[in-house]
Formats: structure tokens, C-alpha cells, sequence
């Protein structure tokens, strides 16, 4: 049954398909078609088996359409078939372009909506034990892009490096280098530094080390994007607590979650 034109942009989570909220998985119940993108956990479509998929994603230097080309569908879709699920990885507002998006469809005359979801950036490092914060040591943190829309490194990066917050970078492993000689540039060469790729799925991989190590132990664990770069003295605490993460990760885990009716 067709429906008014109307967007919903829905953040999916950091990977593991639990991490998703239960208004997020009611709307993809109710979507006529999705847009998806390349980060998000493919086991999340079978939620919306009504509603048509057509994959959107972009990944470093293989964009598989460009920004504007994806706004236009957004409205193609929705004047067509009613409502459009933009779902996307993390936090749609979090580095996801998730308000240009809005923005284009409110100026087409589509309804909007936007469901919220567990960005990486915090997500990510907890999975492997790292607290962003804690008392004592980081009374704050910063996440930055690594990668601005000029392709060069984030001038914030250069002042979270003056601070003593933890700093977490995404879309950040193409600017290694630069990011390692900024902190370096700072006199922080033992500030320890955690690497995680792949966060919070069955292909999570990490690396620890210092700014001074982690080139070496990003070549040696052959790490790529996608990937979290957490800076900080909490990053410490990544090992202190691995007991205890693991113990909660080999607790039995349904393949899906059960929700109420959208």
C-alpha cells in the first residue's frame, strides 16, 4: 500500500546487528525501500523483506555514487513508492551526512524523520575495553574526521593533540602518517594509541601500541579501514579489561532480536 513521500534516516549501529535500536528496526519494518550503505550489517535487511534494498555505499576511492546522486534518489523513491529508509552505519548525524540529506528532502517537499544510533566512535573502543573517559585521567574526548572534504587531514586533529583528551579519529587510516607526526610534533611519542578495525563484528581486529610504534604494528597486523585510531592515556586500559569484555562477549547471543509490530 503506498504511502505519503517521506524520509527516515536510520543510524544501523557500529557492525554487530544487536547494536541497533528497536524504533530503528520498527521503521526499517515499515519502509517501502532502503538505501544502505556499505558499513552497515546486510543481516539488518532481513527486517524489511517488503521493502526494496539498493546498496549506496561509498568506501575510500571507490564511491559507488556520488552524494547528490543519492539525494535525487531519495526523492525518486519516495514520490514512487512512498516511504524511503536511508539507513546508514553508526550515528546518521555523526560524520554520515545524514542532515544535507534531510535538508534535500525537506526542500523537495518529503516528510522527515531521523532515528538515532550507537555511533562507532564510542561503541568501538568500549567493545575492546577502552573507556573514552574516566576519572583521573580523561575528562573529555574529541572525535574528529581524519579525512576532510578537501582529502586532507582535519585541522582539529593538530589541537586535540594539545590537549589531554582521549581523541578518537574516524576515516582517519589514510592520514596515519600525518596524525603520528602531529602528536609527535607535540613531544606525545608514548601516548599510547589503539587500532580497531572492523569494531563489534566477527572480523574485529586490533593493534595497540605508542605514537612512536603504531606504523610498525598497523603493517605487521596488516590493519586497514575500515578502522577507529582512540589516542589517550585510557587506551591503557584496553588489556586491564579484557577479562571482563570477554566473559560478556561469550555470553549466548540470539542471530536477531525479537521487536514489536512497526
Amino acid at each position: 500500500m503506498f504511502n505519503s513521500p517521506k524520509l527516515t534516516v536510520v543510524g544501523a549501529g557500529p557492525g554487530d546487528p544487536e547494536l541497533i535500536t528497536v524504533k530503528a528496526l520498527n521503521t526499517l519494518k515499515s519502509a517501502n525501500v532502503i538505501l544502505y550503505d556499505a558499513l552497515i550489517n546486510i543481516d539488518l535487511l532481513e527486517y524489511a523483506p517488503q521493502a526494496r534494498h539498493i546498496f549506496v555505499g561509498k568506501r575510500k576511492d571507490k564511491h559507488r555514487l556520488p552524494q547528490e546522486e543519492i539525494n535525487e534518489l531519495i526523492v525518486k523513491y519516495a514520490r514512487e513508492r512512498g516511504h524511503v529508509v536511508r539507513l546508514k552505519g553508526g550515528d546518521p548525524f555523526i560524520f554520515g551526512r545524514g542532515s544535507e540529506e534531510i535538508n534535500y528532502a525537506r526542500k523537495h517537499g518529503l516528510e522527515t524523520a531521523v532515528v538515532s544510533g550507537i555511533t562507532s566512535s564510542i561503541a568501538v573502543p568500549a567493545n575492546v575495553g577502552i573507556p573514552l573517559t574516566q576519572r583521573g585521567t580523561s575528562e573529555s574526548f574529541w572525535v574528529i574526521t581524519g579525512t576532510t572534504s578537501q582529502r586532507k587531514i582535519s585541522n582539529d586533529v593538530r589541537l586535540a593533540a594539545q590537549s589531554t583528551a582521549t581523541v578518537v579519529i574516524l576515516m582517519g587510516m589514510g592520514k596515519l602518517k600525518e596524525i603520528v607526526e602531529v602528536f609527535s610534533g607535540f613531544g606525545k611519542e608514548d601516548i599510547p594509541v589503539g587500532i580497531i578495525q572492523n569494531g563489534t563484528t566477527v572480523n574485529e581486529q586490533s593493534g595497540f601500541g605508542t605514537i612512536k610504534t603504531i606504523e610498525n604494528i598497523v603493517s605487521e597486523k596488516q590493519l586497514g579501514a575500515p578502522a577507529i585510531i582512540v589516542i589517550g592515556e585510557v587506551v591503557r586500559e584496553a588489556n586491564a579489561l579484557q577479562t571482563v569484555f570477554q566473559n560478556v562477549k561469550n555470553l549466548p547471543r540470539s542471530k536477531y532480536v525479537k521487536v514489536g509490530a512497526a
